[in-house]
């Protein structure tokens, strides 16, 4: 991160509370920024989960005349935002890459479902979990698995999600951990004997 991209985010987070200075700034430094300048300012805004800035410099990148839509810049604004439960800023966000037809891949759809239950947004989850269902990309096993057993600790969402795993792919088979096979106290039982 160069020396202007430092002074710039700095500014940024102590200007954000004065609304008449942000604005000033925003158009006096931000708009003449180079482009890694600017996308470095973003990206050190949501590594430091800085919502609002970040979602002011993610309309200044769309602006701009190099902008081109990418998978990646939209994946990490939704980490960010999952992190900090922003839940309508996620919504423009989603709407943003429907327009502009940016489409996930199967591992970044999985990695988005596993941020959203991190951060307890599992409403939002559903809505890109359906998302992936019906997504181009064809299903991939390992990241249904992956998804199982990240969802170990949501029993009903895992058993949906296993329901589609096996219409899906028919021919697979997904081993449930030990504790669902036994009642508790078996399982307990069992253990104290060894």
């Amino acid at each position: 991160m160069g020396k202007e991209s430092l002074m710039i985010a700095k500014e940024l987070k102590r200007l954000h509370s004065n609304t008449v200075w942000f604005e000033r700034f925003m158009k006096s430094h931000v708009s003449h920024l180079h482009k890694s300048n600017l996308v470095t300012v973003r990206a050190e805004c949501q590594r430091q989960d800085l919502p609002y800035l970040s979602m002011r410099l993610y309309e200044a990148v769309r602006k701009e005349i190099w902008y081109r839509p990418d998978m990646f810049f939209y994946r990490d604004m939704l980490f960010m935002l999952a992190r900090n439960k922003k839940v309508d800023e996620t919504k423009k966000i989603w709407e943003d890459l429907k327009k502009e037809g940016v489409i996930f891949d199967q591992h970044t759809f999985g990695d988005l479902v596993r941020a959203f239950l991190d951060g307890g947004l599992s409403l939002e989850e559903m809505h890109i979990y359906d998302e992936m269902r019906h997504s181009p990309d064809p299903p991939m096993s390992l990241r249904y698995r992956v998804m199982l057993k990240g969802l170990l600790p949501y029993p009903e969402l895992r058993e949906k999600v296993k329901d589609d795993f096996l219409e899906l792919l028919p021919d697979t088979v997904v081993y449930d951990p030990l504790e669902d096979l036994f009642d508790e106290e078996e399982w307990r039982k069992e253990s104290d004997d060894d």
